[in-house]
């Protein structure tokens, strides 16, 4: 496969990575079988979370006695000290990998919430302490909001960052480019838009087109997707001027249905995080996790029902959404009657 360097980190990696997502809904056996294909037909770049329910153990289970190197990525939600030192004791246990290679703050939303990691008592402190013994490798930051990770760039505290990418969410090329100065490696997540694109071959040549993108990871769940998206980091072909026009053609179809999560939209007055629901929406409706979506949908302090329908919303978005009739069909799907 072919390999790029991911920043700082001095990591080589194959440019399509393991996104782990989805295998937590897999039974075990299947689940091991896929990230073991995986390795086998040349990833070498894994990325989980503590947030995808079994999706760490699965992976330390494929791990297990595997003779070719793989880059371990893995995130935590946890803000504080305490917290995070807890997470990435279950990670490091759940992995059973004794050093995990990149560990990441994992959606990162605010100034606020990045001040508490980096705060004296932040979770920034505990990764700091864990690399110096040696259980952790490099620190990296992922998030949805464009601000912040523009913020997180200029600290110089990260290795890494992961931001959505893909034909109809392109808002990250500027700090792709900003990060590439820096020497701090990109990782894209998202390529196929949450699931609204269907041409997976067509979505990751698009990405890897990017010269400052380090690694794509997709999630992969059976085995003609592992086959199929491995084959397009081996043998990259660029676009012709008939996948751009097809990807013109996409982006035309999706863009007054499509939320890129670029977060104008906020503040709702009714406190609706309207990106954070339409996220859960696509999760529950196009990649089949809908016991998970629904989880992290019902914790949401504010419901897409409590929408008053004010409008307030629909004049900040750059792409002019309806995002009223939006929120109507995130709360038909996602509220119970």
């Amino acid at each position: 496969m072919i390999k790029r360097v991911l920043g700082r980190t001095n990591f080589e990696i194959g440019v399509i990575g393991f996104g782990g997502i989805p295998i937590q809904r897999l039974p075990e056996e299947k689940a091991v079988s896929i990230v073991k294909m995986s390795l086998d037909n040349g990833v070498n770049f894994i990325d989980s979370a503590r947030a995808y329910g079994d999706s760490e153990r699965l992976i330390g289970l494929a791990l297990k006695g595997h003779d070719k190197k793989c880059f371990i990525a893995t995130k935590s939600m946890a803000r504080g000290y305490d917290a995070m030192k807890k997470d990435l004791e279950i990670s490091l246990k759940n992995l059973d990998c004794g050093v995990i290679d990149l560990y990441q703050f994992h959606l990162v939303k605010t100034k606020e919430q990045l001040e508490q990691i980096l705060a004296p008592d932040g979770a920034y402190r505990a990764l700091k302490e864990a690399q110096e013994q040696g259980l952790v490798k490099q620190i990296g930051i992922t998030s949805h909001d464009f601000d912040l990770i523009n913020m997180a760039l200029d600290t110089d505290y990260f290795s890494t960052i992961q931001f959505p990418y893909n034909i109809v969410e392109r808002q990250g090329e500027e700090l792709f480019k900003k990060a590439a100065a820096k020497n701090i490696g990109v990782i894209i997540m998202k390529p196929m838009a949450g699931g609204a694109l269907e041409d997976g071959k067509l979505a990751l040549r698009f990405i890897l087109g990017n010269p400052n993108v380090s690694v794509v990871i997709p999630g992969m769940d059976d085995e003609k997707q592992v086959l199929e998206n491995i084959n397009v980091g081996k043998e990259y072909i660029p676009l012709t001027r008939e996948d751009k026009k097809v990807i013109e053609d996409l982006v035309n179809e999706l863009g007054t249905k499509f939320c890129r999560r670029c977060g104008y939209c906020l503040p709702c007055p009714q406190g609706i995080d309207i990106p954070a629901a339409f996220l859960m929406e696509g999760y529950f409706t196009r990649y089949d996790l809908t016991e998970w979506a629904q989880e992290r949908y019902d914790s949401l302090p504010h419901k897409a029902s409590e929408c008053v329908e004010c409008g307030a919303c629909e004049p900040k978005c750059p792409y002019n959404l309806q995002i009223r009739d939006m929120l109507k069909n995130v709360a038909s799907k996602l509220e119970k009657k």
